[in-house]
């Protein structure tokens, strides 16, 4: 049996909606319309019986129907009936008590019964009538928040839902020319937004990074706009391949809109599409597609990232380096147009955030020189490479390295900054190498607060600009920018790990075990986090349960080091000297463990030394002297106050 639709109109726009009568009929739909119903209350009587009678209701807005008391009561009837079907003949805004619905955009409709917009107010029928698979879905768009539960539809099938592309037309026209999305979601996440990360659809896997990369980049497009909250990558990337829905995800997120989207690449040419979904309702609100060559790639970053900004009601800072009026912008301050050199930066990244092993870092380090060769002033290129050599030189570095690794990563992030004077993560890369490589705690402050001023909403940016002001003992600067990062990036164990590393600098011992606890609830297999809790549980002298923490530390440093003095308090001291022994035979590369171990033993000297000789190599240890209760027995001796001095502690 064929459903029934009620078609409410202004007489003014008659011969507009005689064709979509004529298109719902062909396409299934029994029509009951009149073309006297503005005539007068004759027709009252048999309007009524027909919305009664009737599975759905179709309005039909336009510029005239919205001040039609008609068309006004018959929309309120349909919306009480819960069978109200919204569609706008020529764009215009639905009035106030009905903007709630999604509304189907028939302005470039050119009357064919088998376009995407008949065939999305067939499934709208089809859904108030429940006969369809898409019913109780589509049924949440229509309704009043609150109404029901809302949909719970997964990311495939948002995307099949929408029907890509056509749905812009149909759709998401509508809902972006009306500089609004719909109806309004709560304050506390109106701006805030997820770009997940993109799928290739390429076919080969060996193309995953350029999709990745891409979202990335429309990530920190978005995240230089302060009017916007943008999760950050790492809570993004959770769901990847989740089966959740689009509601779920986002309330996950404690966002309000997700950007998905999908990358078909092949040779110099890639299809983009782009879907923003209401985390509320979990419908796209505007989806489209971009062929590009990759040479206009960043013009499509730009014009993604800008049109999602201003459907978020936030219009975003235009790039100084390009005229007004030009086809596309850089996706960042310092980017590049040369797409071997994003090719390359895009892969060297992907390797760098892999972060397995020496072979993967210095094969990261490679991508970044090559991006470097293809294009010398592409500055996120170089601050990639100086975060590379600088991580290198951490983990893997020798002794007589460090140094050189540590000067050619600061000119690298120099060279950034001297590119990109806005570049937010060039100055974060800087005030970290000069930190932990040079160990200039006083040099690194000018480039880490300017980083925080460019970066206020970059988690990585504020999360690395947190932990130097705990590290230099300004605790509430680190708390306040921490606070920032976990909003930005709350499934980030990395972030909650910090968290716990700033309440634990602060001397609040019990306070940093709930967020490193959650940063192992998130990767159990998380280096350090055990190690961190053994210490906060060994400083509140909780000695049996920091034990326990110690021995289930996969890093065996940090573990064998709070073994050692764990152990010795314990009154067990072949232990204590086992670990100890262990540590020493690391020799240089772990002179700051073996100060905190012997300075906890009563060796105050043989501490004082260790610390001087991790001092000479330029030991990134020496970070957290400062304000390292471990190193508490050497607080009055004024060797170790000349230490601090030296690293330019205040």
């Amino acid at each position: 049996m064929r459903p029934t639709a009620f078609l409410s109109y202004s007489h003014a726009d008659q011969d507009r909606v005689r064709v979509l009568a004529g298109a719902l009929e062909q396409a299934g739909i029994d029509v009951w319309w009149d073309t006297l119903i503005e005539g007068g209350a004759v027709f009252a009587k048999s309007v009524e019986v027909a919305l009664a009678r009737c599975d759905a209701v179709i309005v039909a807005w336009s510029r005239v129907s919205v001040s039609s008391d008609w068309v006004l009561d018959e929309a309120s009837q349909g919306r009480e009936m819960r069978k109200l079907v919204p569609v706008s003949l020529d764009g215009t805004m639905p009035p106030l008590g009905f903007r709630q619905y999604l509304a189907v955009d028939l302005l470039g409709w050119r009357g064919d019964a088998s376009a995407p917009q008949i065939a999305t107010i067939v499934r709208g029928v089809e859904a108030v009538v429940g006969r369809s698979a898409d019913a109780a879905a589509y049924r949440g768009s229509l309704h009043a928040p609150g109404s029901r539960s809302p949909p719970r539809l997964t990311r495939r099938a948002i995307l099949l839902a929408t029907g890509g592309a056509a749905l812009a037309g149909a759709v998401g026209v509508f809902a972006w020319r009306s500089g609004r999305l719909g109806g309004d979601p709560p304050a506390s996440t109106s701006n805030k937004v997820a770009v997940l990360p993109f799928k290739n659809l390429s076919g080969d896997t060996s193309q995953d990074y350029f999709s990745d990369g891409l979202s990335e980049e429309l990530r920190s497009t978005l995240a230089r706009n302060l009017k916007l909250q943008v999760m950050a990558q790492t809570s993004s990337a959770k769901f990847r391949d989740h089966t959740e829905d689009a509601v779920a995800i986002a309330s996950h997120l404690g966002v309000g809109y997700l950007l998905d989207g999908t990358v078909r690449r092949s040779g110099e040419v890639a299809r983009i599409t782009a879907d923003l979904i209401d985390g509320h309702t979990g419908f796209s609100r505007w989806s489209q597609s971009f062929d590009r060559s990759l040479h206009d790639i960043f013009a499509v970053q730009s014009e993604i990232a800008r049109t999602v900004a201003s459907a978020l009601a936030a219009e975003m800072t235009p790039d100084p380096k390009v005229p007004a009026g030009s086809a596309g912008t850089l996706a960042a301050e310092g980017g590049t147009r040369s797409a071997q050199a994003f090719d390359a930066y895009l892969q060297g990244r992907a390797l760098y955030d892999l972060s397995a092993d020496e072979a993967s870092e210095r094969a990261a380090l490679a991508q970044f020189d090559l991006a470097i060769a293809a294009d010398p002033d592409y500055a996120p290129a170089h601050a990639a490479r100086a975060r590379s050599l600088t991580a290198i030189a951490n983990q893997y570095g020798k002794a007589g390295q460090l140094q050189e690794l540590y000067e050619s990563a600061i000119e690298s992030a120099q060279r950034a900054i001297e590119i990109a004077p806005g570049l937010a993560d060039a100055y974060s890369t800087l005030g970290f190498t000069l930190f932990q490589g040079k160990l200039d705690a006083r040099g690194a402050r000018e480039p880490f607060e300017r980083s925080r001023e460019l970066g206020a909403g970059e988690a990585t940016v504020l999360a690395r600009y947190a932990q130097y002001s705990a590290r230099v003992g300004r605790s509430q600067d680190a708390a306040a920018a921490i606070q920032r990062a976990l909003l930005l990036d709350k499934l980030n164990p990395l972030i909650h790990r910090a968290a716990g590393a700033i309440e634990y600098a602060a001397r609040n011992y019990q306070a940093s075990i709930p967020p490193t606890r959650q940063a192992l609830q998130m990767n159990p297999q998380m280096s350090r986090a055990h190690a961190a809790i053994g210490d906060a549980l060994f400083m509140l002298g909780r000695h049996d349960e920091a034990r326990t923490e110690y021995l289930a530390e996969p890093a065996s440093d940090s573990g064998l080091t709070g073994l050692a003095v764990v152990e010795h308090r314990l009154g067990n001291e072949q232990s204590a000297r086992d670990a100890f022994a262990k540590i020493e035979e690391e020799g240089a590369r772990l002179r700051y463990q073996q100060a905190q171990v012997l300075a906890q033993w009563g060796q105050l000297d043989a501490a004082i030394a260790r610390l001087q000789q991790a001092r000479a190599i330029g030991d990134s240890g020496l970070v957290y002297a400062r304000n390292d209760p471990l190193l508490d027995p050497l607080r009055g001796d004024p060797r170790f106050a000349e230490l601090l001095k030296s690293i330019g502690f205040e």
